[in-house]
């Protein structure tokens, strides 16, 4: 993991992005303190669209119906009637 200075960063830039897409890690410092690091992003996670699956699933009209009493009774740890 390398280490350099603030200007020297600024003034290479472009190398620096290069080496880390290469799976190097370099630390950023000014005046010898460390501030940040410059690391590969990795995966980019694409945004969900909503409406994707929409008319494929089906929700039946029973959906909120309460469950059978032996049912319920299984979720709620409790023997069943």
């Amino acid at each position: 993991m390398d280490t350099v200075n603030i200007h020297r960063a600024k003034t290479h830039l472009s190398k620096l992005v290069e080496q880390v897409s290469q799976g190097e890690e370099i630390i950023i410092a000014k005046a010898g303190k460390p501030l940040a690091k410059l690391v590969p992003l990795g995966a980019v996670r694409t945004l969900r669209k909503p409406g994707l699956r929409k008319g494929r699933i089906h929700v039946g009209d029973d959906f909120d119906r309460p469950l059978p009493s032996t049912v319920a009774a299984s979720f709620e740890g409790k023997k069943p009637r």
